[in-house]
């Protein structure tokens, strides 16, 4: 079982379960437990490898990576707590691991939150992804890391959250790096197949102004959908929950209420 938190709300019968991205752990939401758990229940959970979770990792080394599977553990965690509907909050890759529980178990989600969405990786960062395939096995893997938070968040404005991401991934084993790794083949794909089939679920994807990879993919993708809205956050690069917290927070709220 991955580990994860609970928060009871007094009164509220509604849950929120936070997700992170790759190389991160449930502590970079710590900026929206406050205005969260003042209105819903709060799941947070630490993904496979990852945080707290980083040891039981043997638990799953004989299974191969995908973000199917990486959803079900989420799965088996509400299963577990026996929650039988949640509203969705992910970040960066964890946006993917949403919208694969929305595919996977369709009933247990009530509406998503997806900031800094990754919905697909244009010429210049698959030219990343497939040099760092070809170097993996020959340069520490924190390199790479340190290389792609460099290219999603560059700015001096986005430092705190680039920091952030790159203080988590230390605890992440190259092992583990690497599986995750391999999922980034599986990104193009299985967006293109996300935007081909829409699912009946309210989605709010937020977005920093300054997210120079993912934004415009993301504006095309939800203009398309019925059930798709987009908010762009201005002065705010990928990681916008850590970037921007009191907008991040309102506005997702605000959605998740209306």
């Amino acid at each position: 079982m991955l580990y994860h938190k609970k928060y009871i709300h007094p009164t509220s019968k509604e849950w929120v379960t936070f997700i992170h991205g790759a190389g991160g752990s449930s502590s970079i939401w710590f900026r929206q437990l406050k205005d969260f758990r003042a209105e819903y229940n709060v799941l947070l959970v630490d993904l496979r490898g990852h945080g707290k979770s980083a040891d039981i990792i043997h638990s799953y080394i004989s299974n191969n990576y995908s973000f199917e599977l990486i959803a079900q553990d989420v799965v088996d965690v509400l299963d577990h707590l026996q929650i039988e509907k949640s509203h969705f909050v992910g970040i960066s890759l964890g946006t993917i691991i949403v919208r694969s529980i929305a595919e996977i178990a369709p009933s247990r989600v009530s509406k998503m939150v997806l900031g800094g969405a990754v919905t697909r990786f244009d010429l210049r960062s698959r030219f990343l992804v497939r040099m760092g395939h070809l170097v993996k096995k020959l340069v520490p893997f924190m390199w790479l890391y340190k290389l792609f938070a460099f290219v999603i968040l560059p700015r001096k404005a986005h430092a705190h959250s680039r920091n952030l991401f790159i203080k988590d991934a230390k605890r992440v084993a190259q092992a583990e790096f690497m599986r995750w790794f391999k999922l980034t083949r599986d990104v193009n794909p299985l967006w293109k197949y996300f935007r081909e089939k829409e699912l009946n679920i309210p989605i709010l994807y937020i977005m920093g102004d300054q997210d120079h990879m993912f934004l415009p993919p993301v504006r095309q993708m939800a203009s398309e959908h019925t059930f798709s809205d987009i908010k762009v956050i201005d002065d705010c690069g990928h990681v916008c929950n850590v970037d921007k917290p009191e907008a991040f927070n309102k506005l997702s709220i605000d959605f998740l209420k209306s």
